[in-house]
């Protein structure tokens, strides 16, 4: 078994103490996030961190985003948004226990990360490059369960603002992949500040929120509600079985998904 830890959208700047549109402290949050996770008896072999990593893509953010994350002592693993900068987020994390890896074997499984950031754009896409990467790694490693993840959901969540910043034009490109290889066990993502569960086909679609601030469901517009910062956890199991959740600042260990995350969806394969 492999346990894993999923952060997302950090959103941490160049200047220390410079706050989010909202007043909310980046760094702040996510040092009281990594600070919850020392402190609990639960613990992971690796982490991932799915994109927007520094909101304004600044040398000085990638860096401190390093040393707080290194402060977990495990290898943690990270992934382009729209707001980083690849050019610099590429040089500070090229290597070291917290860097940009694009394929991962964590046990039994293999964990394929993928870049959908368009340079200029909020929303995402997926070049022909990263499906067929995807597609010659799930097809070169058929008897391992593998997890996909990215940072722009493929699925809408239900809030009109977001969804129009979502995989812009080829989400179905993505599922042409996957649904070919039977042994993607799920799908995560960042990008919407908020958990979100849904079965497509067999496969579990999942995001994670924040560790910042996160956005209210549903909403017509940008607006933030009172759920504190957390990160997503996976107990995954070398028989491809998984177990998955939330863990907020303010709780002592893993908690289990929020009802209000699952969303209806089918799930059988032959579902969409």
């Amino acid at each position: 078994m492999i346990r894993l830890l999923q952060f997302s959208d950090t959103h941490l700047y160049a200047d220390v103490g410079r706050t989010f549109r909202v007043g909310i402290d980046p760094e702040r949050t996510l040092a009281s996030l990594i600070e919850t996770v020392l402190n609990g008896e639960w613990r992971a072999d690796c982490a991932l961190v799915t994109g927007d990593l520094v909101h304004d893509g600044s040398a000085a953010g990638y860096e401190r985003l390093r040393s707080y994350f290194a402060r977990l002592g495990m290898p943690v693993y990270c992934l382009p948004g729209n707001h980083d900068d690849t050019e610099n987020m590429r040089a500070i994390l090229a290597e070291g226990a917290v860097r940009i890896e694009p394929l991962l074997q964590c046990g039994a499984w293999q964990i394929v990360l993928l870049d959908s950031t368009v340079e200029g754009e909020a929303g995402g896409w997926l070049a022909e490059t990263e499906l067929e990467r995807l597609d010659a790694s799930l097809s070169a490693e058929p008897d391992r369960p593998a997890l996909v993840v990215l940072h722009h959901p493929p699925l809408p969540c239900g809030s009109r603002w977001m969804d129009e910043a979502m995989l812009l034009d080829n989400p179905e490109a993505l599922f042409a992949v996957t649904d070919r290889h039977p042994h993607v066990r799920a799908i995560a993502w960042g990008h919407i500040h908020q958990a979100f569960n849904v079965v497509r086909r067999g496969v579990r679609c999942l995001a994670a929120p924040s560790t910042m601030v996160q956005f209210t469901r549903d909403s017509e517009t940008f607006a933030i509600d009172d759920t504190p910062p957390a990160c997503r956890w996976f107990e995954l199991q070398d028989d491809g079985e998984f177990t998955t959740g939330i863990w907020p600042a303010d709780a002592t260990g893993p908690q289990p998904e929020p009802a209000e995350a699952f969303r209806g969806m089918a799930s059988t394969r032959d579902g969409d």
